[in-house]
């Protein structure tokens, strides 16, 4: 009887894994140490901020996370509102590996040094946003602009809703591509800036990566990137 608890204890624990090999973890499975808040918001603005108002910026950030964000056994909790979480650091040209859990309806993403996004979504149409695309699939550059390369996933690669997925993001200038479980879904596409519609308008050099939820809670664990 014993070993048969044993068994099931190892079946339900959270599966939290080490850094593939040349990658850090950036979060370190007990509290937000080294991120804060970050809405939908130019991060040019914020990052023309003095210090001292940053610091203020940040300071009150925290006290929203605290209301919305928690960590329980290695895993990032949010209950589908409030500001997203974005790392301290900010990010020039890299490779990011996470996985995401999502509850249905969820309406999720990831930012690129602060510029939305990666679309993480409920694909079903029960999920409430098949009249955006969710059809298609997860992964995509969703606020590019209309008929451009990458917008739409090559394929649909979630996993069902209240499974893990295992997402890897490269960066590297304006350039993105992403793969969804295994499968390509965005190859080489231009991330154009969303806060700056301009045709020759330019992503920031370096910003955040930003976990961006709203509408139904999300999951997050093994959250590693690798400077490029």
């Amino acid at each position: 009887m014993k070993s048969l608890f044993i068994t099931l204890a190892l079946l339900t624990a959270p599966l939290l894994a080490a850094p593939p090999e040349g990658f850090k973890d950036i979060f370190n499975g007990q509290d937000f140490k080294g991120w804060w808040g970050i809405g939908t918001e130019n991060p040019a603005k914020w990052m023309a901020l003095s210090p001292e108002k940053l610091a203020e910026k940040k300071k009150e950030s925290r006290l929203d996370v605290a209301q919305h964000w928690k960590v329980v056994d290695g895993i990032i909790h949010n209950d589908g509102h409030g500001l997203f979480l974005s790392t301290e650091k900010n990010y020039e040209d890299f490779e990011l590996q996470l996985e995401y859990k999502l509850a249905p309806k969820a309406d999720s993403g990831i930012y690129l040094r602060g510029i939305p996004q990666v679309q993480l979504w409920d694909t079903t149409e029960a999920g409430g946003s098949w009249k955006f695309g969710a059809q298609k699939g997860s992964g995509g550059l969703w606020n590019n602009p209309k008929d451009t390369a990458g917008r739409e996933p090559l394929v649909h690669a979630d996993k069902p809703i209240g499974e893990w997925n295992h997402i890897i993001v490269r960066l590297v200038g304006e350039k993105v591509t992403i793969h969804l479980n295994g499968q390509l879904i965005v190859d080489q596409a231009k991330l154009f800036n969303f806060f700056d519609k301009k045709e020759n308008s330019t992503l920031p050099k370096a910003g955040p990566i930003q976990l961006q939820t709203h509408g139904a809670p999300v999951q997050w664990r093994n959250i590693y990137v690798k400077e490029l």
